[in-house]
């Protein structure tokens, strides 16, 4: 099934995409940056290099950290951080929905994984609907 994965780009070098706000929702569900970065596969310098970005990429903090000492320090999504992922999250279900019928079509107009271009007639020309691929897209101004 084909997906459509959103990147915000809020200015130059400054970018939101899928893997800081899985990150975020991991430092939220974990309290930790080690925890979350362990949870995704990433070093503890990886974790924290990101968050520091995300940090720095809006006026408010999104990750409040806790230095360590006898509690064991820890961090925790601002409301604000809170709300980011919360925002992020609504731009992505609204663009999937916009975009489902056009990834149906998409979908069917690609090659199979093996290398198979479809020459066999199993999947009709176009996007799987009968519609041919080659002419504008639906409300599409082109871009």
């Amino acid at each position: 099934m084909a997906t459509l994965s959103i990147r915000i780009d809020l200015g130059p070098g400054n970018r939101l995409g899928p893997g800081k706000v899985q990150l975020l929702e991991m430092i939220a569900a974990h309290g930790s940056i080690s925890a979350a970065g362990r949870a995704l596969g990433m070093s503890y310098r990886r974790a924290w290099m990101l968050v520091e970005a995300i940090n720095a990429g809006f006026r408010q903090p999104v990750v409040e950290a806790q230095i360590g000492g006898r509690s064991g320090g820890g961090a925790r999504l601002s409301a604000f951080g809170a709300e980011v992922v919360a925002q992020y999250r609504a731009v992505e279900r609204l663009a999937a929905e916009a975009a489902a019928p056009l990834l149906v079509r998409l979908e069917g107009a690609a090659a199979d994984p093996s290398g198979d271009r479809g020459g066999s007639g199993d999947r009709p020309e176009g996007g799987g609907d009968g519609a041919p691929l080659g002419g504008e897209i639906a409300g599409g101004d082109g871009a």
